[in-house]
């Protein structure tokens, strides 16, 4: 079942694929695949964000305050319009992260996100969360604007399933067909030979893991998929982005 309420810090890295192949032989020592994941293959993921019409809620993100928010809805891979998909907030406040989600029905989640009106509660739905969503959407005006999709494999910690890394790679995003049931094209983001590397938890990361990233040269970095699209599509284009970053002085 998809966790649907949890707080947790997240950390980014840019890894190319030499690097990407590396780490990933590492990480599968220590973890299992996701649900998702088996066999060692690459699912899609799709979302679409919702914004204000002058795009308030990713310009604020991208000025890197200490609060920000995001609304989104996702699928994995594209979608029917009877599947079920997921609404999700996800807001994060000095580093953490707290990300609140459901299951709806495509069929409805689009109404949702225009009038914050609660459809009739069907047993997919987490009630509290669909009550939080409808306030957010009734204070805010939104509408669809951007597709954002990529591959992903991910991982959890056997023991605890508290650390999650996963891996994501052809980052491609739109600003038009804006549907999940739509095909899961799009211009890319970042180049094709890089990976992003998300480390997920709610303390500290094991000694494994940061010997780990001390040995390949990894160092956390600031990224956003639909921040990067946004400074590079809708507005200005996006500041180059480094790959397996060293610390400098």
């Amino acid at each position: 079942m998809a966790i649907e309420v949890f707080n947790r810090y997240e950390q980014k890295y840019l890894l190319t694929r030499e690097t990407f192949l590396k780490v990933n032989e590492a990480v599968k020592q220590h973890m299992e695949p996701d649900a998702h994941s088996v066999g060692d293959v690459f699912y899609p993921i799709c979302n679409i964000y919702y914004d204000t019409e002058d795009c308030a809620l990713i310009r604020a993100s991208v000025a890197k305050p200490a609060y920000k928010e995001k609304l989104r809805l996702r699928s994995y891979g594209r979608a029917k319009p009877d599947d079920l998909v997921y609404l999700e907030i996800k807001k994060k406040y000095r580093g953490l992260v707290n990300k609140r989600r459901t299951a709806i029905p495509l069929s409805c989640a689009a109404e949702f996100v225009q009038t914050g009106a609660l459809p009739q509660v069907l047993p997919c739905m987490n009630r509290q969360v669909m009550g939080e969503l409808s306030y957010f959407v009734r204070t805010h005006t939104l509408m669809p604007k951007a597709f954002v999709a990529y591959d992903r494999i991910a991982y959890f910690d056997r023991e605890t399933h508290d650390l999650r890394i996963s891996f994501d790679r052809n980052l491609r995003a739109r600003s038009d067909r804006l549907s999940l049931t739509s095909a899961d094209t799009g211009t890319p983001i970042i180049r094709s030979d890089v990976y992003v590397m998300e480390v997920k938890t709610r303390f500290a990361a094991p000694l494994w893991l940061t010997d780990l990233l001390a040995d390949q040269g990894l160092y956390k970095q600031s990224f956003s998929k639909y921040g990067s699209f946004y400074l590079d599509a809708l507005t200005a284009p996006a500041p180059a982005v480094q790959t397996d970053a060293k610390k400098t002085a």
